[in-house]
């Protein structure tokens, strides 16, 4: 495939490369997968230790409140994370800054494993457990942009849904990993809570070094996308552009705020589904701890399929038709849910965690290839990663800090009020955005 360029007319090349998509699709599947695992791990922990852990003193409900605090923290250093390494990766490159957010994002996580609790070290432990979780979002905020301009970039036409589901599959398989660590680590240990808070819950943020070390092999094996290279070919001998960041701003700041607008009942429901209702089910509805974990990988399974599935569809219909039927969905299943789960049935437990995800999963499948093909290559990875990330602050932030109060004050119906507040604001912001399908990169 060939590029014009628009300002001088001349069809520019892209540099041969020895890296098949299959193998970056791959790669950056694996990727997303160790990524999220560790930004997963401290949802399950946030649900099911750190109120007891690092906020003895708070009690209950107020113990909740503090750790989804310091869980929401993430999703404000995300877009922070966006505009720094989504610099670097319209600079430098993608796979050089994707090494980079893998490595911060494992040492973070690692260090939460060996964090004293609040007994041992006193007010030190949360401020260095909000400190490393801030670590954690700001990797994220680089990583998810990253990721998906690979696959997107390499991808061959009419095909960049299909390739992009890629990454999108590494939330799916890390929420498997994340929960069934978790479940094992616990079934090991036997029924004694005080073995888990002593040092079970950090088994699952040790194993991070393993999932580094093979994310690290994999993407060090494969090569710079072809789009970016031809770009940066362009531009040699040019004047230098401005920063990405301002030039993402000035040249498309609407479609950054319609795309974080379009994708917050997708971060909403993310939380809910990964991090809420697993507090929700042991804390509210008295389930088991294996059963809630169990029931969050089967959950996880139909959430990788509505990824696959929605992403195939994509491509053939358009990126946001896909979207809205999310926000659709979103919108009825907000109104039903927690007065299903309120039964106090195992099986509707299970089917608010199947219909939460899979809505999500909807979503989360055409938005892999949306935000790439939206963006100029020059700040391609900015612009992504910023839309993205503020869509996290708004869906993935406020929902933590006020989901446990709201359901206090008023029942857990207000939860879902919330969310179908949200579910017509991304409907809206969705309509708003223009067909991307059909564009090249």
């Amino acid at each position: 495939m060939t590029t014009v360029s628009p300002a001088e007319g001349t069809v520019i090349a892209p540099p041969q490369t020895r890296t098949s998509v299959r193998r970056v699709a791959v790669a950056s599947c694996i990727g997303t997968t160790i990524e999220f695992y560790d930004f997963f791990i401290y949802g399950t922990a946030a649900a099911l230790v750190f109120p007891k852990v690092f906020f003895p003193a708070l009690g209950s409900t107020a113990g909740t409140v503090a750790s989804f605090a310091t869980f929401a923290v993430a999703f404000i250093a995300r877009p922070v994370g966006a505009m720094l390494f989504g610099h670097y990766g319209d600079r430098i490159g993608r796979k050089k800054t994707l090494i980079s957010t893998l490595l911060l994002m494992g040492i973070s996580t690692m260090l939460i494993g060996l964090l004293p609790s609040a007994t041992a070290i006193g007010v030190a432990a949360p401020i260095l457990l909000v400190l490393l979780r801030f670590g954690q979002g700001f990797a994220v905020g680089g990583e998810w942009a990253g990721a998906t301009l690979l696959t997107a970039e390499y991808a061959p036409p009419g095909k960049r849904g299909l390739y992009a589901m890629f990454p999108q599959l590494g939330p799916a398989i890390a929420f498997i990993l994340s929960s069934g660590t978790f479940l094992v680590t616990g079934a090991v240990l036997g029924d004694s809570n005080e073995t888990f808070l002593a040092w079970g819950w950090r088994v699952p943020f040790l194993f991070s070094a393993v999932l580094v070390g093979i994310g690290l092999y994999m993407r060090l094996a494969i090569e710079e996308t072809p789009v970016f290279r031809a770009n940066q070919a362009k531009r040699d001998g040019e004047t230098p552009q401005g920063l990405p960041f301002l030039d993402a701003w000035r040249y498309q700041s609407k479609e950054i705020l319609l795309s974080a607008g379009a994708l917050a009942t997708l971060f909403a429901f993310f939380y809910l589904g990964t991090a809420f209702l697993t507090s929700y089910g042991t804390k509210t509805l008295g389930f088991s701890r294996p059963f809630v974990l169990a029931i969050g990988i089967a959950s996880a399974v139909v959430f990788g399929i509505a990824i696959i599935v929605s992403a195939l569809y994509s491509d053939r219909i358009g990126r946001r038709k896909v979207i809205m039927a999310s926000c659709v969905a979103a919108l009825v299943w907000a109104l039903v849910l927690f007065p299903i789960l309120d039964t106090g049935s195992p099986v509707a437990f299970a089917a608010g965690m199947f219909g939460t995800l899979a809505i999500f999963g909807i979503a989360y499948g055409p938005c892999g290839a949306l935000l790439p093909e939206m963006f100029a290559t020059r700040y391609r990875y900015t612009g992504a990663g910023l839309g993205y990330n503020l869509a996290g602050v708004l869906g993935g932030a406020i929902p933590p800090l006020i989901a446990a109060p709201l359901a206090s004050a008023y029942g857990s119906f207000a939860i879902g009020l919330m969310l179908a507040g949200l579910a017509v604001l991304s409907f809206f912001c969705t309509k708003a955005l223009v067909e991307t399908k059909d564009h090249a990169l």
